[in-house]
């Protein structure tokens, strides 16, 4: 038995733990021979003191061991996930699973609620009538087998370590650790069976990860961590200084994906769309580079499969398809108000952290676990970095559960007007293989 008193000594003195102690820690305090306080001491102590990369690894290692880990190879097919770190308007999930779907590698995805001022794939999908992100597994293997995609939670058995932590973590200020962060994602996506993993790290006003730097080094660790518990995985540093695509809450991103997969949508939404999935498809094995597999994404986007097999999928999970055929009536929100240019000028930015808080004060997020979501509220972004406006033109339109002039004048403030702009950069930043 591991001397929990002895590990947090180790980590305390600044010295490196043995990756056999990581896992013996993390089982122990499984079969609770280790107490919730001991845990939340050595979290401290690494999060002062740091872990390296085979520390990393090995609680990586741990986490992904400590409950079911799914095996898809019997289907005959690759697999591949996508895991975003989080941003304003990012439905990407919607549309990229679908897509690598139809191009015939299989996407398992095990996705998230919203955390903070971002949204969640979770809570998008149920803005669906009826969808169930909850499903057993022998459903998910079957959906799998059927239709090659399944978009579910994580469920209990799925890395449980890593549940536990993560809840001490919020509770002690521990969540913002890079080794953390990487041990988390990376446990619970390989534990969901996918063997080839795209990361899309956000980078910007509206990310975690607010500077270049930070972005880089997180997608170097996930990479890393990834490719030494034996998945094949790349990363994206992408652009969070500006709202992903137009729509920003739960049924309008849900609208805006449904008109990326008819071959429509705004730019950047089907730019990234592309760029993730010709990564997945490449990573997955199925194309020789990431040009074959842009020109296979497009066609799915085009011709119609990627969508065919989204309605598929919704269908098969509980959802009313027939909801999504006129996707502009999908939760219609009550009161739909402009939010004016201030000034004479042009549009030069935005802060998409005070947007994404914005949004969640108005029902489309959860300040506490417990909250219920309003899929009706969100906003559209009407202009672009670069756009000239009048005062009084609009720059956006609010979509709100009732009159709200406080909520109008906050979202006025989200957007800088200047007397000249240069027009917003590449979503994409930079890749990290």
């Amino acid at each position: 038995m591991i001397d929990p008193r002895e590990f947090i000594r180790t980590k305390r003195n600044r010295q490196t733990h043995a990756p056999d102690a990581i896992r013996e820690f993390v089982a122990a305090y499984l079969r609770k021979e280790v107490h919730d306080y001991q845990v939340s001491a050595w979290l401290m102590a690494a999060f002062l003191n740091g872990l390296d990369g085979a520390e990393t690894d090995a609680l990586t290692h741990a986490l992904l061991h400590s409950g079911r880990v799914f095996d898809w190879s019997s289907l005959g097919r690759p697999s591949a996930d996508k895991h975003s770190t989080g941003g304003v308007g990012d439905k990407i999930s919607l549309m990229l699973a679908p897509v690598v779907a139809a191009c015939g590698v299989l996407v398992p995805m095990v996705s998230g609620r919203g955390l903070g001022h971002t949204g969640g794939t979770l809570d998008k999908l149920e803005a669906i009538p009826g969808f169930r992100t909850t499903l057993p597994p022998e459903q998910m293997r079957d959906q799998l087998d059927r239709l090659g995609i399944v978009m579910v939670g994580q469920g209990p058995d799925l890395a449980p370590a890593d549940g536990l932590f993560y809840s001490l973590r919020d509770v002690t200020s521990t969540v913002e650790f890079e080794p953390f962060i990487v041990s988390s994602i990376v446990s619970k996506k390989i534990a969901e069976g996918a063997r080839a993993l795209a990361y899309d790290v956000k980078c910007g006003s509206g990310a975690f990860m607010k500077t270049p730097e930070q972005a880089r080094s997180l997608a170097k660790r996930l990479v890393a961590t990834s490719r030494a518990l034996g998945a094949n995985a790349a990363a994206l540093i992408t652009d969070m200084n500006w709202p992903l695509g137009g729509a920003v809450g739960n049924a309008l991103e849900v609208r805006e994906a449904c008109e990326t997969l008819h071959g429509e949508g705004p730019a950047d939404t089907r730019e990234l769309t592309v760029e993730l999935s010709a990564l997945m498809l490449r990573l997955a094995g199925a194309v020789p580079d990431d040009d074959a597999g842009r020109v296979r994404a497009a066609r799915a986007l085009d011709d119609g499969s990627a969508w065919e097999v989204f309605l598929r999928m919704v269908e098969a999970q509980g959802g009313d398809p027939k909801s999504l055929e006129h996707a502009t009536n999908l939760h219609p929100a009550p009161v739909v108000s402009m939010v004016p240019a201030e000034r004479d000028g042009v549009v030069s930015g935005c802060d998409c952290f005070a947007l994404g808080e914005l949004i969640v004060s108005m029902g489309g997020g959860r300040r506490a676990k417990e909250d219920a979501i309003d899929p009706r509220v969100g906003l559209v972004v009407l202009r672009q970095p670069g756009d000239a406006v009048k005062k009084g033109e609009p720059l956006a339109e609010l979509h709100l559960a009732a009159p709200d002039l406080g909520i109008v004048e906050r979202a006025s403030e989200c957007f800088s007007i200047a007397d000249a702009a240069s027009p917003r950069g590449t979503t994409l930043l930079e890749r990290v293989e």
